[in-house]
């Protein structure tokens, strides 16, 4: 049996730069071939049980050969695999895709290619570099600053590429620098031509350089930048002092730990990673059924029951809906029942299904949600609340309190996660996140001296019962979210200086 390799360009490193297609050749693999420059967050776009197998290869340090890479490809292809082979920037541009679709061609394995977005134009772009400018240049040209070294010569006209109404681009040349340099000035290339070097183009960690040809080299000495980069030579660099954007960004180049569950986390770090900074994911909580499913089913199979059903997270609107779909039920099953939702989110979830929450509390706390209840029903009346098992008591004892009927139901039940590498991510973050009470007592689970550890980082709590939660564990809290929402809490972060 046959099977197919999708040769896919991962882009520069901004997840967000990938292409749709190759999301959808990712989310599909049996199968992950990919390369030391593919970010990880693209890489974990690729199924859970899906192989993943590391052949990276950077200056001086390779996992496997390029022939050892091409067998690899052909051999899993005649296996039968979904295989996607990830390659930073695009597959074509200087990265060794021609020969692995050459081979595939030859074996007569299947092969699809996927372009990606290549550095030589992301990365300027991300520095406020135009590679084309009609002030400046009519032409602009991708060079490798690395040839091949078993050839013995150069095939690189540095004729044409001193030229100073062109943009020149060279990809893996920082180990050859002096040496082009050299060659641009001896053909005539003025001393004063700008240059600029972007490290880890489009990343959290970018780094610009701005010289001249003639101060580039011992300006590199310097300040240490080093591979991965690339080199704009060209007018075009006096641009970036106008419109440089990505490096002005309110949280660029910080480490943001994630501690919220995994399938929670897209929308925090996406937007995480449009704000400058780098999402560390870390989830520190998973959610599942609670240990005793019956009251929750058996609750929603009356749900006509109840005056109100409250939900507290989006989690227990997932999994009312769960337990619709399994009785074969949809949101009309709701009749006239009133629908409460702890806060904004969790009423999106409800929209998303069709139904208007009735109740959002000004505040999106328990005690908030008990006191706007209490002023739209009266003694006797049923509620509902499907909320997680290990819930707070107050609600439930504040409305039993005031002679309503409650059903307090355990819709599903959060557990911790074990991460081995929590200590590790910890201590290259800048700022650590918590997201509930549940991602902290996640946390000190995997790291009971957490206060120890947090005592150089910055600490950001959703809202006060979190950010308490934390302090009674002895971990100092800076900042907490006034609106107790994600969105919220990306304002926090934003507007203090951390």
């Amino acid at each position: 049996m046959t099977g197919k390799v999708w040769l896919v360009g991962a882009g520069p490193g901004d997840p967000g730069l990938l292409t749709l297609k190759g999301a959808r050749a990712l989310a599909r693999c049996d199968t992950l071939v990919y390369d030391y420059l593919a970010s990880p967050a693209i890489v974990s776009l690729a199924p859970p049980d899906c192989e993943k197998i590391y052949v990276g290869k950077k200056a001086g340090a390779h996992t496997f050969s390029q022939d050892e890479i091409t067998a690899l490809l052909v051999r899993l292809g005649r296996e039968g695999k979904r295989v996607v082979r990830l390659k930073g920037g695009d597959v074509f541009v200087f990265a060794r895709g021609g020969e692995e679709a050459e081979a595939l061609a030859a074996a007569g394995v299947p092969f699809e290619i996927v372009p990606g977005i290549t550095s030589a134009i992301a990365a300027p772009a991300y520095a406020g570099i135009p590679v084309t400018h009609r002030e400046h240049n009519t032409a602009f040209t991708v060079a490798t600053g690395h040839e091949d070294p078993t050839k013995g010569y150069t095939s690189l006209d540095f004729g044409k590429l001193a030229n100073r109404k062109a943009t020149t681009i060279f990809l893996m040349a920082m180990g050859n620098l002096a040496g082009i340099v050299a060659e641009l000035r001896a053909h005539g290339l003025d001393g004063d031509t700008p240059v600029a070097i972007v490290h880890e183009g489009t990343k959290p960690s970018q780094r610009v350089l701005t010289a001249t040809l003639d101060t580039i080299v011992d300006e590199v000495a310097r300040t240490e930048i080093g591979a991965p980069a690339i080199v704009v030579i060209g007018d075009v660099v006096r641009e970036r002092e106008h419109i440089r954007w990505f490096d002005t960004q309110p949280l660029f180049g910080k480490r943001v730990l994630v501690t919220r569950p995994a399938h929670q986390a897209d929308d925090f770090s996406q937007r995480l990673w449009e704000m400058g900074a780098e999402p560390i994911l870390a989830p520190t909580i998973a959610i599942g059924p609670p240990d005793d499913p019956t009251a929750a089913r058996e609750a929603i199979a009356r749900v006509r029951d109840y005056a109100w059903i409250v939900f507290t997270s989006r989690n227990g609107v997932d999994a009312c809906f769960d337990a619709l779909g399994e009785r074969g039920r949809d949101a009309r099953a709701f009749g006239d029942t009133k629908l409460a939702a702890i806060g904004p989110k969790t009423a999106e979830a409800l929209a998303a299904r069709g139904l208007r929450a009735d109740l959002i509390p000004p505040t999106y706390v328990n005690e908030a949600v008990a006191t706007e209840l209490l002023a739209r029903t009266a003694p006797g009346d049923r509620v509902l609340l499907y909320r997680a098992q290990q819930a707070r008591d107050v609600l439930p004892d504040t409305l039993r309190e005031h002679d309503r009927t409650v059903d307090d139901v355990a819709a599903y039940r959060t557990r911790f996660v074990d991460d081995s590498d929590l200590a590790e991510k910890t201590a290259r973050a800048d700022i650590i996140t918590f997201t509930s009470s549940s991602t902290v007592r996640g946390f000190l689970h995997n790291l009971p001296n957490a206060a120890e550890l947090l005592r150089e980082k910055t600490v950001a709590a959703i809202g006060p019962i979190t950010a308490q939660t934390a302090r009674d564990a002895g971990i100092r809290v800076d900042l907490v979210a006034e609106e107790f929402t994600v969105d919220g809490l990306l304002d926090a972060l934003t507007t203090t200086t951390v």
